[in-house]
C-alpha cells in the first residue's frame, strides 16, 4: 500500500488530552480535535475510574497502577474554583476561563451559547492526513463506502462532507446541497444532491439525523468543496439520537485506509479500459478524472463508486 502520513501541525501544536490536562495520565496526546465521545483511551480510563470509585464505595482500595485512575473532572474538582479550568479552554478554543457550574456543562449558559457558535463557524482542521496514492483522507474522520465523510463533534452532533476521491472523481462541482434546516437524513439515502452541468448524482448520507447546519456557500460553488474537500467543504451537520450505531457502520483508521486504497485500484481499472494500460507506477490522478474519460459516462462512475 502506497501511503505516508503528511503532518498538518508541527510537534508544538501538540494538543495534551484532557486526561493528562488533569493530570490523571503523565502523557498522552490528542489526535482527534478533543472529540472525547469517539475516542477508546476515554472510554478506558472511564471504565477503570467507574471500578475504582465503586470498589471505594465498597471500603475497598484499589490496587496497582491502575487503582490510581479517577475521572478527570475530580481530579479538576481538587482544585481551588478559581484554577479549575473551563472545559473549552482545556480544548484550546478560548484563553483561561474557570468552570463555574462543576463541571456541568448540560447546565452552563456559555457552554450553550459558546458551542452554538463555536461548533457551526469552526473550521474543521484534520490533525493527520493520509496520502494514498495522491488521494488524502485525515486521521479521525468516519468514512462511508459511498464516500462522505463524517467528523464527530460535540454530543450527539457530526459534521458530514464527500471525501478527495468523490470530488475529485466527478471535477468541479456546480452545485452540492443539502436537505434544509430541520430535516430528516437517513444512513444510506441519497439526501445529498450533486450537480455538474446537466448532470446529477444523490449521494449516501454516511449516518442519520436531523440537519441542523448546512454549508450555504456549496449552492452557488460547488467547487469550494473540491478545493479543500474537509475543512471548509463540509456540506451539513447533523443531531443523530442514534449515533454510535450508525458509526459502527462506517470506516476508520485502517479499515478506511483499506477500503480507500482498493477504490482507488478499481478506479485505475475503469481509466485502463477506457485509455487502456497506464504506466508501471500508475501515476497520480488529476482533480478531474470524469473530465478526462470522455469514454466513461457520468452515470457508470457513481454508480460504481457512489453507490448511487
Amino acid at each position: 500500500m502506497d501511503s505516508r502520513h503528511l503532518k498538518n501541525s508541527s510537534a508544538e501544536d501538540q494538543h495534551p488530552c484532557i486526561w493528562q490536562q488533569a493530570g490523571v495520565v503523565r502523557r498522552k496526546d490528542c489526535t482527534i480535535d478533543y472529540h472525547c465521545e469517539a475516542c477508546q483511551f476515554d472510554r478506558s480510563l472511564r471504565r477503570v475510574a467507574r471500578t475504582n470509585r465503586r470498589l471505594q464505595q465498597q471500603g475497598e482500595n484499589p490496587s496497582g497502577s491502575s487503582g490510581k485512575i479517577v475521572f478527570w473532572k475530580d481530579r479538576l474538582r481538587e482544585q481551588p474554583p478559581w484554577k479549575q479550568p473551563c472545559l473549552h479552554h482545556m480544548k484550546g478554543r478560548i484563553d483561561f476561563r474557570a468552570c463555574t457550574h462543576d463541571y456541568q456543562c448540560g447546565n452552563c449558559e456559555f457552554d450553550q451559547y459558546f458551542s452554538d457558535q463555536y461548533t457551526v463557524h469552526a473550521v474543521v482542521r484534520p490533525v493527520d492526513v493520509l496520502d494514498i496514492k495522491g488521494f488524502k483522507l485525515p486521521h479521525g474522520y468516519y468514512l462511508h463506502r459511498g464516500h462522505t465523510w463524517v467528523k464527530i463533534e460535540e454530543g450527539s452532533t457530526a459534521r458530514v462532507g464527500l471525501d478527495d476521491f468523490a470530488l475529485r472523481l466527478l471535477g468541479p462541482l456546480d452545485r452540492i446541497e443539502a436537505p434544509l434546516m430541520g430535516k430528516a437524513v437517513a444512513q444510506d439515502r441519497g439526501d445529498i444532491l450533486l450537480n455538474r452541468s446537466s448532470n446529477t448524482a444523490r449521494i449516501q448520507s454516511p449516518i442519520s439525523g436531523v440537519v441542523t447546519d448546512i454549508n450555504p456557500d456549496l449552492r452557488d460553488q460547488g467547487n469550494l468543496a473540491n478545493q479543500d474537500p474537509y475543512t471548509h467543504g463540509w456540506v451539513m451537520r447533523l443531531h443523530s439520537n442514534n449515533l454510535r450505531h450508525d458509526l459502527k457502520k462506517l470506516m476508520i483508521g485502517d479499515q478506511a485506509t483499506e477500503y480507500m486504497d482498493q477504490e482507488i485500484g478499481r478506479l485505475y481499472q475503469v481509466i485502463e479500459e477506457d485509455i487502456g494500460p497506464l504506466a508501471t507506477d500508475g501515476g497520480y490522478l488529476g482533480d478531474d478524472i470524469y473530465g478526462n474519460l470522455p469514454g466513461v459516462s457520468w452515470q457508470k462512475l457513481t454508480r460504481l463508486f457512489l453507490h448511487t
